[in-house]
C-alpha cells in the first residue's frame, strides 16, 4: 500500500496469542470440546445450586422417604425424605472444589520443586528425588488412606491429605520437563546476557515446561475426585449431613437392592465428573502438542 507521496505503508500482521491457537484446536477437537463441556455444565448445576433447586439439601420430609425419580424428585428421594438431585447438584460443591483446591496446591509445591531438582540437580536434586521415592513406594489410595487417617476427617483436613499424596507425580514430571527445556540454545542466551539463575528458571525455563504439567493437573484433579469419593466412602472424608457423592454412596449401599435409584445417581455424576475431565486431559495435551500444531 502507498499514500499520496507515493511512500510504503508498512502492512501490521497480528499474531495470533498461543492462548487463542490452543483454545481454537480444542474447539475443534470433539473429544475435547464434549469434555470442557459436560465439566462446565457440572460446574454450573453446582455454582447455581440454590438457583435450580427448590429444596435444601438438609430438609427432611419423613413422608416422601424412599420416593423414586419423578418430577417433582428428579432423581428420588432417600430414607430420610431428601431430595437427592439437590444434595447431588450441592455435593459437586466439595466434590468440586476440594478436588481442584487439592490439585493445585499440589501443582504449586510440585512445579516449585521439580524446576529447581531439574535446573540445578547435584545434590539437592538427588536428596529431593529419595525423600519423594519414598512416598511413591507407598500406593497412591494407601498413603491417601494413611495420611486422612492421621490427620483426621474433615474439609482441611482432607484436602491436605489429598495434596501430599499428588506432590511426587508432579514433582517428577515438571523435572523431566525442565531438564529438557534447559538444554535449549535461548536458554544460554539468557546466561550469556547476565540473567539470574532465578529469571532464567522462572521466566524462561518453566514457562516453555508447562505444557504436559497442565495436562498432568487436568487429569490429576479427575483422580483426586475419584479418591475423594473413595475417603468419604470409608468415613475419612466429607461427613454426613454434607452431601459429598462418596458419603451419598456410602449411605446408600444398605438400599442398593430395594432402591437402586440411590447409589446409582451418585455414581454417575461421579463417573461423568471423572470422564469429562480424562477427555478434557486428552484434547488439552493433543492441543499443546507442538508437533500437532498446524
Amino acid at each position: 500500500m502507498t499514500d499520496t507521496a507515493g511512500k510504503a505503508k508498512p502492512v501490521k500482521i497480528r499474531k495470533e496469542s498461543q492462548f487463542l491457537a490452543v483454545v481454537k484446536r480444542i474447539i475443534r477437537n470433539p473429544t475435547a470440546a464434549t469434555g470442557f463441556t459436560i465439566f462446565l455444565v457440572l460446574v454450573f448445576l453446582a455454582v447455581f445450586a440454590p438457583v435450580l433447586s427448590p429444596y435444601k439439601y438438609t430438609q427432611m420430609n419423613m413422608r416422601e422417604t424412599f420416593q423414586g425419580p419423578s418430577l417433582k424428585h428428579l432423581c428420588g428421594t432417600d430414607n430420610l425424605g431428601r431430595d437427592i438431585f439437590t444434595r447431588l447438584i450441592y455435593g459437586g460443591r466439595y466434590s468440586l472444589s476440594m478436588g481442584f483446591i487439592a490439585m493445585i496446591a499440589a501443582a504449586t509445591i510440585g512445579v516449585m520443586l521439580g524446576s529447581l531438582c531439574g535446573y540445578f540437580l547435584g545434590k539437592f536434586d538427588f536428596y529431593v528425588m529419595r525423600f519423594l521415592d519414598i512416598f511413591q513406594a507407598i500406593p497412591g489410595m494407601l498413603l491417601t488412606i494413611a495420611i486422612s487417617a492421621a490427620l483426621g476427617a474433615g474439609f482441611d483436613k482432607t484436602i491436605l491429605a489429598l495434596a501430599i499424596s499428588r506432590i511426587p507425580a508432579v514433582t517428577r514430571l515438571t523435572r523431566s520437563a525442565v531438564m529438557k527445556v534447559r538444554q535449549n540454545e535461548f536458554v544460554e542466551a539468557a546466561e550469556a546476557i547476565g540473567c539470574s539463575q532465578f529469571r532464567r528458571i522462572f521466566l524462561h525455563v518453566l514457562p516453555n515446561s508447562l505444557a504436559p504439567v497442565i495436562v498432568e493437573i487436568t487429569m490429576g484433579i479427575a483422580n483426586t475426585v475419584l479418591v475423594l469419593s473413595s475417603l468419604s466412602y470409608i468415613g475419612l472424608g466429607v461427613q454426613p449431613p454434607t452431601p459429598e457423592w462418596g458419603a451419598m454412596l456410602s449411605a446408600a449401599k444398605g438400599y442398593i437392592r430395594t432402591y437402586p435409584y440411590m447409589i446409582l445417581f451418585p455414581g454417575l455424576f461421579i463417573a461423568t465428573t471423572v470422564l469429562s475431565l480424562n477427555l478434557a486431559g486428552d484434547g488439552l495435551r493433543d492441543a499443546l502438542d507442538p508437533k500437532l500444531k498446524m
